[in-house]
């Protein structure tokens, strides 16, 4: 009968990864109860034994890449898990509205400090457009000034935000455009950094969950949000966004995506990172929006994401002498697998980014399908 040691070998050999081998994607084993522990809890063990170091591999973003395009983890582990976290999600609501602050407490609000660290001058936690951009800074302007001509932004236009961060697209559509704007958020840590960052400005930051949202609004936005919602709410959401959108209004959604409809996320992302996250399916969208919306446009940016997350972990080891004494080595392995993981992961394409335009019918949309 084959080891632990053989079998993980054999399964890493398919995608040409060698184990203790000499090129940047082959992974150097520092303790050898790396095997059974991978086999018997999957993503979870890989995850985990990386943040405890007992593996290395100087290319993780590439590891991770071969990984997921071998579809090894579906080939390892968590089988009885996985249908735990299944059926949670069928037969319960992770994201209901007394549950939904959970992210909020053990993600957003993990410290300014640390998320400042690494983005950019206008605080967004979302894919840039690297689309003649030189660097991060770049991509993340074109980024919202490619949204501002998507919703054909006006400056008498106001305009909701609903997931805002750290206040950025708020701030920028007030700065460019001197429009109003009203910006929703559940996170303590980033709404009062929004309102400080926001304070001269037309930018009203309110602390509610998306389903307290009143009022009317000339154009919507929500940008790296969606993925907190859940499939149960899916429809809620767009109805929201429905009764708040003005009948000549237009509609933008910047959503992670994944090329299945499921119900839950990776089971290592769910523990360590996004608590409750899913990644909707064009399928699970295109059915929460009928009879709501008509979508005028979609725009996949799943390249930029993973040029986004290279950036942000370099970023990051940058600033890690700096955080040092307020995060712990585990906890910067964590951070940083996290973020590579994650670029391998779009890289493979098993993730995709979407920009969806959706508007009530306009009878003449005339709207920037901007490359």
């Amino acid at each position: 009968m084959a080891t632990h040691r053989e079998l993980i070998k054999d399964l890493l050999s398919e995608v040409d990864i060698q184990v203790n081998g000499s090129r940047p994607w082959d992974i150097q084993i520092r303790d050898e109860r790396f095997y059974p522990r991978v086999l018997k809890n999957g993503s979870n063990g890989l995850g985990e034994s990386y943040m405890e170091g007992w593996w290395d591999c100087s290319r993780l973003d590439e590891f991770i890449c071969r990984v997921l395009r071998g579809r090894l983890d579906q080939k390892i582990g968590e089988n009885l898990k996985n249908l735990f976290y299944y059926l949670y999600a069928r037969l319960f609501n992770p994201q209901s509205l007394a549950r939904a602050r959970i992210i909020a407490q053990r993600h957003y609000n993990l410290g300014n400090d640390l998320f400042l660290s690494f983005l950019d001058s206008y605080n967004q936690y979302s894919c840039g457009y690297y689309s003649e951009a030189a660097d991060l800074e770049e991509a993340q302007k074109k980024k919202l000034d490619l949204i501002c001509r998507k919703i054909k932004l006006q400056p008498q236009d106001h305009v909701l935000d609903i997931g805002c961060g750290w206040g950025g697209l708020a701030r920028y559509l007030a700065e460019k455009y001197g429009c109003k704007v009203t910006a929703v958020n559940i996170s303590d840590e980033q709404a009062c950094y929004a309102r400080e960052s926001c304070k001269h400005l037309p930018v009203n930051v309110i602390l509610q969950d998306y389903r307290k949202i009143q009022g009317t609004f000339d154009k919507i936005v929500s940008v790296g949000m969606f993925e907190h919602v859940g499939p149960k709410n899916y429809r809620t959401f767009m109805e929201v966004v429905c009764r708040c959108l003005k009948e000549d209004g237009i509609f933008l959604l910047q959503t992670i995506g994944g090329n299945d409809s499921r119900f839950f996320c990776d089971p290592w992302i769910n523990r360590y990172i996004f608590p409750n996250g899913t990644l909707p399916s064009l399928a699970q969208i295109g059915k929460a929006v009928e009879g709501l919306f008509v979508i005028e446009d979609i725009h996949n940016l799943a390249s930029h994401y993973e040029k986004t997350l290279l950036a942000w972990n370099e970023r990051f080891q940058k600033a890690w002498p700096a955080l040092a004494g307020t995060y712990d080595e585990m906890f910067k392995r964590m951070w940083e697998y996290y973020l590579l993981s994650c670029a391998g992961a779009f890289r493979a394409r098993s993730v995709q980014l979407w920009q969806i335009v959706l508007t009530k019918g306009l009878e003449k949309p005339d709207l920037c399908r901007c490359t």
